[in-house]
């Protein structure tokens, strides 16, 4: 069922994506040559724990999932697209990292995603990357308007990712979000427009978009269950904000 917010749920679900967002350039700033993913998930931790709030990720496990996810955050490196397990292995200057986040506030939600380049001196490819799934995502948002539908959303994001021969995470995208970090309606990263669920104001989205260096839309699963690389062991990035549509505009929620 897709659930619509009133103006004073979404004002709460602000302060869980503010939270979020703290949590997320915690993460960033401490993220430098040698220091580990799992040290950036535990910066992430005591940022949501100072703040009153709970991790929404920490073992989280939906029916696809063989073990309940083991971190506060999601930090996926290189060519770990989404969902990697943050590990304790030294980050490398030239590391492409993504870090997705959430928190809890009060029963409401915050999901957001960050991608970035480790040290002073990002391969320009790298940066590249970066940026237009930055721009996908902005494309995203920008469509996230009452009257406007899902596709219109799944096209602006697509559109910008094709257009720069970037390959999209086959079958993954955003999703509703609420009390529940994973609620209706899915969000592609790629579509039609004027197609799917029409857009109203209240509705929260996280919108999402995955984009593969190679070109590739295909992926492979590690033996952790959770990590998710491009099959062509290609660079990703991934980029997410929460966002609520409004008479206004869209409004992102997981901004400082």
């Amino acid at each position: 069922m897709i659930e619509i917010k009133n103006r004073h749920e979404i004002e709460l679900m602000r302060e869980a994506g503010r939270i979020t967002a703290q949590a997320l350039e915690a993460a960033r700033a401490a993220a430098r040559p040698g220091v580990t993913p799992k040290e950036l998930d535990d910066v992430a931790a005591e940022v949501i724990a100072r703040a009153g709030a709970e991790p929404l990720f920490l073992n989280y496990r939906p029916s696809s999932a063989s073990t309940p996810f083991p971190a506060v955050s999601c930090i996926s490196v290189n060519d770990a697209i989404v969902h990697g397990i943050p590990s304790s292995d030294p980050l490398q200057p030239g590391d492409l990292v993504s870090i997705d986040c959430g928190a809890r506030l009060h029963g409401w939600s915050g999901d957001a995603a960050i991608s970035f380049v480790v040290g002073d001196a990002p391969d320009a490819k790298d940066q590249h990357l970066i940026d237009i799934t930055t721009e996908a995502l902005q494309a995203g948002i920008y469509a996230a308007r009452p009257g406007n539908k899902i596709g219109d959303i799944a096209h602006a994001i697509g559109a910008v990712a094709r257009a720069a021969g970037y390959g999209l995470m086959e079958g993954h995208g955003g999703h509703g979000i609420g009390r529940e970090m994973h609620e209706a309606p899915h969000v592609p990263n790629e579509g039609r427009p004027n197609r799917g669920y029409r857009l109203r104001s209240g509705l929260v989205l996280a919108i999402e978009p995955m984009l593969i260096a190679g070109g590739t839309d295909e992926y492979r699963e590690d033996d952790d269950g959770w990590t998710l690389r491009s099959l062509d062991g290609t660079r990703a990035a991934h980029v997410e904000h929460t966002v609520a549509i409004t008479a206004d505009g869209p409004q992102v929620l997981t901004r400082l």
